[in-house]
């Protein structure tokens, strides 16, 4: 039995108040992809109370559920499971995809409201054995409306899943609200950033020779992290909101010394704290959304005095100190909080904070593309749902030092859904004692979106520099189908354990696990990546590919093997060093 749009069942409005009146009218009903209006008229204007839209579907063939930032957890949860996905401008994104055993999508299902928030989820019910779907509306509903209109989107064609949630990311472009913002070259290139290393420690003279050293390695910009506006190293947030430059008082002078290694330049802000020993503090006291933060105060955006303020902060910077980007941090912590002011008055000119965070975000990317159109804006998970790629040009994966396999897991749930808007690993670090092999795992893991470093280069040892440019030089060379190709990740329960990338007669296979990766196609050009610490790689050739040139790499970039060998149909063993790189180049007569 195929799941197809037929065997949706229950489809409803639930929860309308008397004075409602709700319709689900479909708008298309094509291959297996059905589209509904969702309206909701008043006769009056009211502040709404939640409903739903809901309905089940048989529960055949599911092997997990897909949601954006649910790292490990793509199992099947019972409907006696409290959490539900919540989805809102800076959490999230409203997407949830059952996948079947063999990857290929069952239900994915979305919604265009992408600033508001939402709940939604995928639930089984052990008495049917039935999935339970619902998307649940003004959960956070601060000011009256009189009509109210969304879209919902399902799709049950029998497809890869990764595939249905690029098309999800796709409908998103085409509303006016959801228009993704201009990515600059040097959002797809590859980084350098401050924090593993340094932390609020900053020497500012060892990280311009860390600069020199790092764009010697290929990398093209940084990021200087948290530590550049504070002589502050208590890693708290204490003298956020002044964004005064305490430990580099020249900013301008040290910025143009960055440039002049061929880095460009980055600074971090913390956008929503304002530390109470900050003169920002004294001067926006009683607007903010909570000062009962296990950080620090938090702006109120529905103001427009700290919308202004916090946009002169960063346009000032860019154009006093030649600035390059910013890594915008903490945007999911504007949210509503139990002691928040709720509704439009008292001067805010906003109810919704999501709607106040549009427009913040909305003013702060527009003010600078103004002065600069190639400026790069960073965000990071849970913030890089269709709503933040209007601003930000750059997705990073969650902090997770240290965790190869959860840097891989999370470049690939960010890269569905993203479509060109740049993904950056989260920086890669590892002990000093780690043996270069398993240190080699930290950044072969990152090559399916761009590598961030966060290592002192100038105390890495011979071999970890020769790894660092063997690897960033292989991305470089290569950054087109990483960037552009055609990106299909296996087994969501297994941790993406192989990921595939194709562009113009070249494949890269990176294989994360001991399975056996399939060849599929005979492209020109094969590349296979061993991320793993064993020294064997599995192929199962699908048909007879003819002879290839087989150059067989360590993660040093040592040629190990140099030979004619021939793809025929079925398994072939190679002996590939821990983390080595295998390539092959189609040989024609």
């Amino acid at each position: 039995m195929i799941i197809t749009t037929s065997h949706i069942e229950d489809l409803r409005i639930k929860g309308l108040q008397k004075s409602m009146n709700g319709t689900l009218t479909k708008v298309q009903d094509e291959e297996g992809v059905l589209i509904y209006d969702l309206e909701v008229n008043c006769d009056t204007e009211v502040f709404p109370k939640p409903i739903s839209v809901e309905w089940k579907i048989p529960g055949v063939n599911v092997k997990g559920v897909w949601k954006p930032t649910t790292d490990f957890n793509k199992r099947i949860q019972a409907d006696w499971e409290l959490d539900h996905m919540e989805s809102r401008i800076s959490i999230d994104a409203p997407i949830i995809n059952l996948f079947g055993n063999d990857d290929s999508n069952v239900l994915t299902f979305a919604c265009s409201n992408a600033i508001n928030k939402l709940e939604m989820n995928a639930r089984l019910r052990e008495e049917d054995n039935c999935f339970y779907c619902h998307i649940t509306f003004f959960m956070e509903q601060h000011y009256a409306l009189k009509n109210f209109k969304t879209q919902i989107r399902l799709d049950s064609r029998a497809i890869h899943f990764s595939e249905t949630i690029r098309d999800v990311s796709k409908w998103w472009e085409t509303f006016e609200n959801l228009k993704p913002t201009h990515v600059p070259a040097i959002a797809k290139m590859p980084l350098y950033s401050t924090w593993y290393q340094f932390h609020q420690d900053l020497d500012c003279n060892l990280l311009l020779e860390e600069c020199k050293l790092a764009y010697d390695l290929g990398y093209k910009a940084v990021i200087i992290d948290d530590g550049w506006q504070t002589n502050d190293n208590n890693r708290g947030y204490d003298y956020t909101g002044d964004w005064k430059p305490d430990r580099i008082p020249n900013m301008k002078k040290y910025i143009s010394d960055i440039h002049k290694t061929g880095m460009k330049a980055a600074l971090w802000y913390s956008v929503p704290f304002c530390g109470k020993k900050s003169e920002a503090y004294k001067k926006f006291k009683g607007k903010f959304l909570t000062e009962d933060h296990r950080w620090a105060p938090v702006f109120d955006p529905r103001y427009p005095e700290v919308r202004e303020y916090l946009i002169n902060i960063y346009t000032n910077a860019l154009k006093d100190w030649n600035l390059d980007g910013f890594k915008l941090d903490f945007i999911d912590d504007f949210r509503l909080y139990k002691d928040t002011p709720i509704q439009k008055e008292n001067g805010r000119d906003y109810a919704s904070i999501n709607a106040a965070v549009d427009r913040l975000l909305t003013d702060v990317a527009n003010a600078l593309q103004a002065i600069n159109p190639n400026v790069f804006i960073e965000f990071r998970q849970k913030y890089t749902g269709p709503a933040m790629r209007k601003y930000g040009n750059m997705f990073r994966a969650f902090d997770c030092p240290g965790d190869a396999t959860m840097n891989r897991i999370r470049i690939a749930d960010i890269k569905m859904l993203c479509g060109n808007t740049a993904v950056h690993s989260d920086m890669v670090t590892w002990h000093k004692d780690e043996p270069l092999e398993i240190a080699s795992l930290q950044l072969i893991n990152t090559f399916f979106g761009v590598p961030q470093l966060s290592i002192f280069l100038s105390k890495a040892s011979v071999e970890e520099k020769k790894m660092i440019a063997f690897y960033t030089k292989y991305w470089n060379e290569n950054a087109d189908i990483f960037m552009n190709g055609n990106f299909i990740p296996s087994k969501p329960l297994a941790n993406y354990s192989t990921k595939r990338i194709s562009k113009n007669s070249k494949t890269i296979i990176g294989v994360y696990d001991n399975v056996v990766a399939t060849i599929e196609k005979g492209d020109a050009e094969v590349h296979l990546l061993n991320a793993k610490t064993e020294n064997q790689l599995i192929v199962n050739n699908s048909t007879n590919f003819g002879s290839y040139n087989c150059t067989i790499f360590s993660c040093q970039g040592e040629i190990v093997r140099n030979e004619e060998i021939n793809l025929e149909k079925g398994v072939l063993a190679l002996n590939v060093p821990s983390c080595g790189i295998v390539k092959l180049s189609k040989i024609t007569s």
